[in-house]
């Protein structure tokens, strides 16, 4: 098929559904209904190629966090494609926009990193814990020390590496996954797995099966524990207060690596540069992506503390690892121009002290809703759990028939009305831009408000509640 010239939706559609397979979806269906087409950006808002406007309140991808347009992100990608648009970071080489980007995250992230590994997404990030995790218990003179602990429902990417260290089940299910070495702990989830408790009761315990299974695999076996400290694919499952503190102590009591996910808190999602720092623990290694160049080009990596770093220069000799993008100097220089208008934007403390605690107030009203069992959020990432019924009887809601997806059915809702929020199950997800104001969150509140109607009124009329 020729490219389309007239460039309507119909020819773009067509051309989509003929060429380009998209991530995690059914190409059969997506090919009869038709893809999206986006054409527009600005702010916080999309426009499809319809002319219809859609309130982001996903980030794109969990990632834009500064918005779209914003002209220095433009002005440092295209000085930068003049300068130099590439070159790799291999045969002992550099460039300036890598080491300057190198001294700047060393500067906003917490004091223990001081030094960086660049990769090229997220997921390659995860993959590079993996490798730099087990090169470091080899280098101690612990060879055994292998095993990596995660969660289930976590999400750390879509290589084989990373996809092995989520705990997503369907994804484990294609392709033989999780590789060898990586095992699960169930997720800190107050609505499925607490019930008869009070949260920080469940926080304590459901940090507890981290040391369970330390014990069931071998303390002198376990090389690490990985976690986002709020889990995003999962469903914005925030943990009781607890949970993180508790995790921290039992990784020092068996002096185990402590790898914090900030694919998605970095950058100031959680109303602090890391997520780390909202949950208060001080992690070894800490992955990094979306964010850091609020998603205008494709950059991740590693940040690596003291005692990782220390052991990787002093005793490592050569570490077989690195990708051609690594330090990427166009990736690089759009990093420096989005942390810098963070920072002149004073983008986390607005999340910290203004938007942040607005957003959470305004989620909380949502519990009064027929529809809501639970709402959660911290600092512009936030969720709500759809439900049959607020009280089964012991205090936890009843949930719909999984099989009713009625979180797809919201979310139908939703685009229908310009609004993107995502469905994970049946639990209503959303992380929009950190740029986002005061009147746009109540702008963001009143869309919500009038799909949750809507999908009650559907509920409702098929006999669902």
């Amino acid at each position: 098929m020729s490219t389309p010239t007239t460039h309507d939706t119909a020819s773009w559609q067509a051309a989509d559904a003929a060429h380009f397979l998209h991530p995690f979806t059914d190409f059969q269906q997506l090919a009869q209904k038709g893809s999206r087409i986006i054409t527009k950006a600005d702010n916080l808002y999309l426009t499809d190629s319809e002319g219809n406007r859609l309130f982001d309140a996903m980030s794109g991808l969990w990632c834009v966090n500064v918005g779209y347009g914003q002209q220095s992100l433009i002005d440092a990608a295209a000085h930068q494609m003049k300068e130099l648009p590439f070159y790799n970071s291999f045969f002992q080489t550099t460039t300036p926009p890598a080491v300057e980007l190198a001294q700047l995250l060393a500067e906003v992230t917490p004091p223990q990193f001081q030094h960086v590994f660049y990769a090229g997404s997220g997921s390659e990030g995860n993959d590079t814990v993996v490798r730099m995790v087990r090169r470091y218990w080899d280098l101690q003179g612990q060879p055994e020390r292998q095993v990596i602990i995660s969660r289930w429902n976590g999400y750390h990417g879509s290589t084989m590496a990373g996809a092995s260290l989520g705990g997503m089940k369907y994804m484990h299910a294609q392709g033989g996954l999780p590789i060898p070495g990586i095992t699960h702990i169930d997720q800190p989830h107050w609505l499925e797995h607490g019930a008869g408790m009070t949260r920080d009761a469940f926080g304590l315990k459901a940090a507890g099966w981290l040391e369970q299974k330390i014990l069931e695999v071998g303390p002198d076996k376990v090389a690490a524990f990985i976690g986002e400290p709020v889990q995003g694919a999962g469903g914005v499952i925030v943990p009781p207060a607890t949970y993180w503190p508790e995790i921290q102590r039992i990784c020092d009591k068996y002096n185990i690596l402590l790898v914090s996910d900030e694919v998605i808190c970095g950058f100031g999602r959680t109303g602090n540069w890391f997520g780390c720092e909202t949950m208060g623990t001080k992690p070894d290694l800490m992955t990094f992506a979306k964010g850091v160049t609020s998603g205008y080009i494709p950059l991740g990596g590693v940040m690596v503390g003291d005692r990782v770093a220390k052991a990787l220069i002093e005793q490592g000799g050569e570490f077989e690892h690195g990708y051609t993008y690594s330090g990427h100097p166009v990736a690089c220089a759009v990093a420096i121009a989005n942390i810098k208008l963070i920072q002149s934007l004073k983008l986390v403390e607005r999340v910290r002290d203004e938007t942040g605690p607005y957003l959470a107030a305004q989620f909380a009203k949502l519990n009064d809703h027929p529809l809501i069992g639970e709402t959660q959020t911290c600092g512009l990432m936030a969720s709500m759990q759809l439900v049959k019924a607020k009280d089964r009887g012991d205090g936890h809601p009843a949930m719909f028939d999984s099989a009713l997806e009625v979180g797809m059915l919201c979310r139908g809702h939703c685009f229908a009305n310009g609004l993107v929020m995502r469905a994970v199950g049946d639990r209503m997800i959303i992380a929009p831009p950190l740029v986002m104001t005061i009147a746009q969150v109540d702008e963001l509140m009143g869309l919500i408000h009038k799909c949750l109607d809507l999908t009650l009124g559907d509920v409702r009329a098929r006999g669902w509640v």
